[in-house]
């Protein structure tokens, strides 16, 4: 985490881009069809939105922090300031994409700025991803899925197993090993 911890004193107000990003943007290129109408939750930066678009997907990006909305339309991101999905329509998207604050909290290294709360997920590190999974079945479409980045630290299993309960099926697609953690895009599907 020393590479995170070095960045927050650069950059305390969007979440830049770094493996958990790269390895996002990767796999959803992958998984893809270029018409595809596709909702990046928490773009952040904008870079995965970025990316998914010049593969030609018809993407959308929202997030909650506004300095964020900011610079991913400054990347030509077309971005909404939203709390996850909770403005979208029904049924609007093949695909929706979140790399989530996913850390558990720290007491002792908390911060009050954007970048805490993009990097922090509550207690467990899964609050967020949970309130996401909550309601995100609503805005797909009947063949739609969602890949959704977690990590060890939050809890791969446990994050599938909460998915599960709410009627979706998870397969891991890929894995990216490091010192500190290892992240894996999981693809839910109703």
């Amino acid at each position: 985490m020393s590479d995170l911890a070095e960045r927050r004193g650069v950059e305390t107000e969007v979440y830049q881009p770094a493996e958990d990003s790269r390895l996002l943007a990767d796999v959803a290129v992958d998984e893809l069809e270029a018409d595809a109408r596709v909702l990046e939750v928490g773009t952040g930066s904008g870079v995965v939105a970025e990316r998914v678009r010049n593969a030609g997907v018809n993407v959308v990006a929202s997030d909650l922090n506004p300095h964020a909305c900011r610079q991913a339309r400054e990347r030509g991101v077309p971005v909404v300031r939203a709390d996850l999905v909770a403005p979208f329509r029904d049924g609007a998207f093949d695909a929706v994409l979140f790399n989530p604050p996913y850390l558990p909290a720290d007491p002792d290294a908390e911060r009050d700025d954007w970048l805490e709360v993009a990097l922090t997920g509550g207690e467990t590190g899964r609050e967020v991803v949970e309130a996401f999974l909550d309601d995100v079945a609503r805005v797909l479409a009947p063949d739609g899925f969602v890949l959704l980045l977690v990590s060890t630290l939050t809890g791969v299993e446990e994050v599938a197993e909460y998915a599960g309960d709410r009627g979706f099926s998870a397969v891991a697609l890929r894995d990216e090993s490091f010192p500190f953690e290892t992240l894996t895009v999981l693809k839910f599907v109703r």
